[in-house]
C-alpha cells in the first residue's frame, strides 16, 4: 500500500505529450490542427480534473484498515467464544441454551451458524477477503442482536442495550458499501473500493437473512 496521496497535486493535461507529437511538424500543418489540439486539450483537462476529484488516497486505505481490524477482530473473538468456548465464552451448547431462552427454535443449528459466521466473517474482514460478503454476514448478526435487545434501549447505561450492536452494524454496512481499500487481499478485485452496486446487493442479502431467521426460527416471529 502506498503511504502517500496518489492523486496528483494538480490535474495534469497531457500537454507535454502533444508538444512532443507536433515538434517535427511544419508550421502550416500545426496551424491547421490548432482547433483539434485545443479541443483535445480541453477534454483531457476535464478528464484529469475529474480523476483528481475522485482519486483514492492512502488516508482512506488506512481508515478502512482500522475499521476492518476493529470490526473483524470483535466478531472473530465473539465467534471463537461461541465455537470454541475461548475467552470465557459459552461454547456451542451454552450459546444454544441462550438462544432457546430467547425464544429461538433449532437452537443448535442457529448457534453453529452464528458462531461460524462471526468467526469466519470476522477473519475475512480482517484480511480484506471477499469483503462485501463477509461484512454483510457480520451486519446480519449485528442487526439480529439489535432486534433481540430492542426493548433494552440504545444507551449503554441501560441494561441489555443495543448500542454496541448498532455501532458494529453501522461499521459493517459501511465496509459493505466502501470495500476494503488497497490494504487488503481483495486489492484489484472489482469490489475493492467504491463497490456501490455489489454493496447494495449484499446489504439486501443481509436484510433477507435477518428476516428469514427471525420469521422461521423465532417462536414469536417478528415480535420484538
Amino acid at each position: 500500500m502506498s503511504t502517500h496521496d496518489d492523486r496528483p497535486a494538480t490535474p495534469t493535461t497531457g500537454q507535454h505529450s502533444r508538444e512532443h507529437r507536433y515538434a517535427d511538424v511544419d508550421d502550416d500543418t500545426r496551424q491547421a490542427d490548432t482547433v483539434v489540439i485545443d479541443r483535445d486539450h480541453d477534454v483531457d483537462e476535464a478528464v484529469a480534473a475529474e480523476r483528481w476529484r475522485l482519486g483514492w488516497n492512502s488516508g482512506a486505505d488506512l481508515g478502512l484498515l482500522v475499521m476492518r481490524l476493529v470490526v473483524g477482530g470483535l466478531f472473530a473473538t465473539h465467534g471463537a467464544q461461541i465455537v470454541f468456548g475461548w475467552f470465557g465464552g459459552p461454547g456451542l451448547d451454552g450459546f444454544a441454551n441462550q438462544l432457546t431462552e430467547l425464544g429461538f427454535r433449532q437452537a443448535d443449528v442457529l448457534s453453529a451458524l452464528t458462531g461460524f459466521t462471526a468467526l469466519v466473517g470476522g477473519v475475512f474482514v480482517i484480511l480484506g477477503l471477499f469483503t462485501p460478503l463477509a461484512a454483510a454476514g457480520l451486519l446480519a448478526l449485528a442487526v439480529s442482536a439489535i432486534w433481540v435487545k430492542w426493548t433494552g434501549g440504545a444507551l449503554a447505561t441501560e441494561q441489555g442495550s443495543f448500542e454496541l450492536a448498532l455501532a458494529l452494524a453501522a461499521l459493517a454496512a459501511g465496509l459493505t458499501l466502501t470495500g476494503p481499500g488497497r490494504a487488503a487481499l481483495d486489492n484489484g478485485r472489482v469490489w475493492f473500493r467504491h463497490p456501490v452496486a455489489t454493496g447494495w446487493f449484499f446489504l439486501l442479502i443481509a436484510a433477507g437473512a435477518v428476516v428469514l431467521v427471525r420469521f422461521l426460527l423465532h417462536v414469536d416471529g417478528f415480535a420484538v
